[in-house]
């Protein structure tokens, strides 16, 4: 029995690269969208934020003497293509989606509207937003709190390359302690990059939770819409 009715799933655009340099992995978003899949059968509705750092990523762009609200810009069309990939893989998996951008680009994606958005939750589609929030200078983590808190999620459900929060890098130090559960006080003052501040904020003001788990610990997703022990929970 699922532990959560409606989740709202943050996919960055790395996750979809694989162990590519860059880009879209086949092999990658078809497991990736097994695992949605998995969770969807149980009945949970699902919404997916994704990024777009494995195409462009505004933040570098601003490094090379770019314009930030540019480069964000460019970042936002990124998520957009991803976006599309991961709805066609969803297709091809037999999966009903849909795919709402924050930026109006009619003759490509929907536009995000909120009430056409909790329609096809309720109709059991699986929602892809993209384009982040659709103004510069905001992550796609904000995108996810503020989508999350929008639709009326649960829980915010960040997947990375990492199965939870860590004291410090597990990668550069073994010994860095993971933490079941954490608060969102003693996350923002630990400076723990759970998520950026403005999200983890945002999080904490509408009382929604966050599970931080890796997507790439086969079977994770599904253990953490049961509500096992999986990842970390920030909570309040």
């Amino acid at each position: 029995m699922p532990a959560y009715h409606r989740i709202l799933l943050k996919l960055s655009g790395e996750a979809l690269m694989g162990d590519d340099a860059y880009g879209i992995n086949r092999d990658t978003i078809k497991r990736i969208v097994g695992e949605i899949g998995s969770v969807a059968v149980m009945g949970v509705e699902i919404a997916v934020v994704i990024g777009g750092g494995n195409i462009f990523r505004g933040v570098a762009g601003t490094s090379t003497g770019m314009d930030r609200a540019t480069a964000d810009y460019m970042g936002m069309l990124a998520t957009v293509m991803n976006a599309m990939a991961l709805a066609d893989a969803m297709r091809q998996a037999g999966l009903n989606s849909r795919v709402q951008s924050a930026l109006n680009i009619e003759q490509v994606v929907e536009p995000y509207i909120r009430g056409k958005a909790i329609r096809y939750l309720e109709e059991g589609k699986i929602l892809v937003f993209a384009a982040g929030t659709g103004n510069p200078f905001f992550t796609t983590d904000t995108a996810a709190a503020l989508r999350g808190s929008e639709i009326g999620a649960e829980i915010v459900l960040k997947a990375t390359k990492v199965d939870g929060v860590y004291s410090a890098d597990p990668l550069k130090e073994p010994g860095a302690q993971r933490y079941a559960r954490i608060s969102f006080d003693d996350a923002i003052n630990r400076n723990l990059k759970v998520m950026d501040a403005t999200a983890l904020a945002l999080c904490r003001d509408q009382r929604l939770p966050i599970v931080v788990f890796s997507i790439f610990k086969e079977g994770a997703l599904k253990r953490v819409a049961l509500g096992e022990d999986e990842g970390t929970m920030v909570h309040c």
